[in-house]
């Protein structure tokens, strides 16, 4: 079995704790976190030692892999420390606030001979990962994609989150998710064009990316929504539309162009799949590749690229100008 462990014991951490548990693969030996009551708290939930201090931790329980679950200005000193006590890490999304730290955490890492993975979920939701399936068969004209995910302003619960400079925003901390999916989905972009808006209680970001293969993807992120969190996704070409979302997570509606004289001109087909826990995949997918030595669908390089690409919507909502993407790697 492999020795888990996490830092960080609010709601992230309580979700990777409790998975792990889940697994007969895993075995978590210990959780941490700076607040002792939340420490306690998912301790004694779990039955495990909780420690206060990370390097306690790391020094005493030896964990072969680690969940980083906290705060995102907190992401690369944790992940560098874990590295340096030779534990695997599995890092919370954005791996970082900038590309430059993103890439010094991944250096380290690799120089430490651990491996790192990073949490972008999504790619893991049953409906998302099945649209990205029929979507890489779909040819080389591309399509209309439209993402939003909104809900209310977390800095109501968590005073740091409205601190660009701890959180990154709404485009960063939120808008990565669907800015990590497109790129799995599409490839390569050429340029972004972005709108925000920020004020004490509203953090609102539309961004739209324009692919090499044709697609353009409008991504929409929102905190401070007078309502409840949700989530939903359209891509449309000349043949298909295929859409999704809260609160039905699990099913895609599939609308397909049919020949002329029939009708409405379209074919409605609901496509469902089964109840799957994303975050129970991600943690199980993450340990399976680090027991064989696969590649895991998502990459530490994907999750740099997944901020510089954040950086690129944060630098056009600023200046008002849309902003190139180079190639991996290449910076803005």
């Amino acid at each position: 079995m492999i020795r888990t462990a996490v830092i960080g014991c609010g709601g992230m951490g309580n979700i990777h704790a409790d998975r792990y548990m889940s697994m007969p693969e895993a075995e978590l030996v210990a959780v941490c976190d700076v607040k002792e009551e939340s420490a306690e708290a998912l301790g004694r939930l779990a039955g495990v030692n909780y420690y206060l201090s990370a390097r306690e931790l790391l020094e005493r329980e030896k964990p072969e892999v680690v969940s980083i679950a906290v705060p995102t200005f907190l992401h690369v000193p944790l992940v560098c420390l874990a590295a340096d006590y030779g534990a695997h890490v599995i890092c919370e999304k954005p791996l970082a606030l900038t590309s430059r730290e993103a890439e010094e955490a991944v250096r380290y890492c690799a120089g430490r001979g651990v491996r790192l993975f990073v949490g972008h979920v999504v790619r893991f939701f049953p409906s998302y990962r099945q649209l990205a399936e029929g979507v890489q068969l779909g040819g080389t004209q591309g399509g209309i994609y439209h993402a939003k995910r909104a809900g209310s302003h977390p800095g109501r619960v968590q005073e740091w989150f409205r601190d660009p400079a701890l959180s990154g925003g709404v485009i960063i901390d939120l808008m990565i998710h669907d800015i990590d999916y497109i790129r799995g989905a599409f490839g390569d972009a050429a340029e972004v064009y972005a709108f925000q808006h920020q004020s004490d209680t509203m953090d609102y970001a539309s961004a739209t990316f324009r692919f090499e293969n044709g697609t353009l993807a409008q991504l929409e992120a929102f905190w401070g929504y007078p309502g409840s969190f949700h989530t939903s996704f359209e891509y449309a070409d000349a043949e298909v539309i295929i859409s999704g979302g809260t609160p039905d997570g699990e099913s895609l509606l599939i609308r397909r162009a049919v020949s002329s004289g029939s009708g409405s001109g379209f074919v409605e087909t609901p496509s469902s799949v089964l109840l799957q826990d994303p975050y129970y995949e991600e943690l199980e997918h993450f340990l399976g590749c680090l027991a064989s030595g696969a590649e895991p669908m998502v990459t530490a390089e994907d999750a740099v690229e997944a901020v510089r690409w954040a950086e690129a919507a944060g630098k056009s909502g600023a200046t008002g100008l849309p902003v190139k993407l180079k190639a991996a790697g290449g910076g803005l």
